[in-house]
């Protein structure tokens, strides 16, 4: 597999699908293991050509003790790009990755063709700020499948974890088997609190769409509203019954809408 030095990190990806089709670079929330877009990898890597990474210090990629900040993990993924020369690329965010969207569009605008947002915010508010608070409590003291669970009552919708609950159940386990990283992960759940751009994203020059679920809890609706009425020309799609997860629960609908604007574009 494809791997970039950038940094004191080893970043990891993968090349998906036909290289003769347009690039689309997928990345991933605070997990940063780009798997986790999945089931959007097989449907985006049929008609795209697809940019998988894993964020420094998860997946295959590489434990360095710093560097956990969204300008880095942007400057990472422009490496990709760079190392991988697929540039310019619709470059598709979800949660933190969307943060780390929004820094490649301002600071590498050279290598984004679109950009698109999901659940996703510019800078943490009195709700989230508290929310990531009690997350980043729990990951330092908690059991992993405490931890976990709470991560699961943010990142589904209510509407969805009370009809899917061996789904929901399935996910905890998974996530609580994997092996602990508690340093990184607290860094990285700092790194979302930390990220503030709602003053610069007026200057992106790209075309974005910007997507959420009116049922998302982790980052709410006004924050992806809040994203769209800053970036001039953008367009805002939500998705009904959708939580934080959209691009999982809502994978169909999701696709339809993220797929139709990289065609336009």
């Amino acid at each position: 597999m494809p791997q970039v030095q950038v940094e004191n990190a080893s970043i990891h990806y993968q090349l998906l699908g036909d290289p003769e089709k347009p690039k689309v670079m997928l990345i991933a929330g605070l997990g940063g293991f780009g798997m986790s877009w999945w089931p959007q990898v097989e449907r985006f890597a049929e008609r795209y050509q697809v940019v998988l990474p894993d964020h420094r210090g998860t997946g295959q990629s590489s434990r360095p003790v710093d560097g956990h900040t969204i300008a880095q993990n942007a400057q990472d993924m422009a490496a990709v790009l760079r190392h991988a020369d697929v540039g310019p690329a619709h470059i598709v965010g979800s949660s933190a990755g969307g943060a780390i969207a929004q820094v490649i569009a301002l600071d590498h605008g050279d290598l984004v063709r679109s950009v698109t947002l999901t659940s996703s915010f510019a800078r943490a508010d009195a709700y989230m700020r508290r929310e990531f608070s009690v997350l980043r409590y729990l990951m330092e003291h908690a059991d992993l499948p405490t931890v976990y669970a709470a991560f699961a009552m943010i990142l589904f919708a209510p509407e969805h974890a009370a009809q899917n609950p061996e789904m929901i159940q399935a996910w905890i386990d998974r996530a609580a088997q994997a092996p602990e990283e508690r340093e990184v992960a607290i860094k990285r759940i700092d790194m979302v609190m930390a990220h503030d751009e709602l003053a610069r994203l007026g200057a992106i020059r790209r075309p974005t769409c910007v997507i959420c679920g009116d049922q998302d809890v982790c980052t709410p609706l006004s924050l992806s509203q809040q994203i769209a009425d800053a970036i001039p020309e953008s367009e805002l799609y939500v998705i009904e019954a959708g939580g934080h997860q959209i691009h999982a629960e809502k994978d169909c609908r999701y696709f339809e809408l993220v797929s139709s604007f990289i065609d336009k574009h």
